[in-house]
């Protein structure tokens, strides 16, 4: 650590071995019409394709709807972790989420996404530790931190 004007920051080197790069390989394979699959290596194959309303194969997984389920998988990952590092009493989590496409200046795009998180907590002193994890969890999603859509968060708490 370095001292800087009566203040502690990391150093260039401690920088850099605290903040690695990570790379993340997928494989697309195309079958017929709008459809494909979807590989990684050690995970199970996913068939996938456009949705129905651009022609694409029923009952599939779609990118669509692989997007907005990554920011919500994303935000759950992140608000676990945080949780966990603070100690707070989840008993479960479970979320919904609503992603919007709109057609906007000749393109389609998300616009929104909205998660609907309902979690569950085992002490009724957890509320304002809670609203504050939720936020940073907000804060800190990398998936959310990676779009220009608009991500909001409604959560649902229970006290058990």
């Amino acid at each position: 650590m370095v001292r800087e004007n009566g203040r502690f920051s990391i150093s260039p080197e401690q920088d850099k071995t605290r903040f690695r790069t990570f790379t993340y390989k997928t494989c697309t394979t195309w079958t017929e019409g709008r459809s494909g699959v979807l590989t990684s290596e050690g995970k199970a194959s996913l068939r996938f394709s456009a949705p129905p309303e651009f022609k694409g194969e029923p009952g599939l997984w779609t990118p669509e709807h692989m997007f907005v389920a990554c920011v919500e998988m994303c935000h759950m990952a992140t608000f676990i972790a945080f949780a966990s590092k603070r100690d707070l009493p989840v008993v479960s989590y479970r979320s919904h989420a609503n992603g919007v496409l709109e057609y906007v200046d000749g393109d389609y795009r998300f616009t929104r996404i909205v998660i609907f998180p309902t979690i569950v907590v085992s002490s009724s002193s957890a509320g304002d530790e809670l609203q504050a994890i939720l936020r940073d969890a907000e804060k800190h999603c990398l998936v959310t931190n990676s779009i220009a859509s608009i991500v909001e968060v409604n959560p649902t708490i229970i006290v058990q």
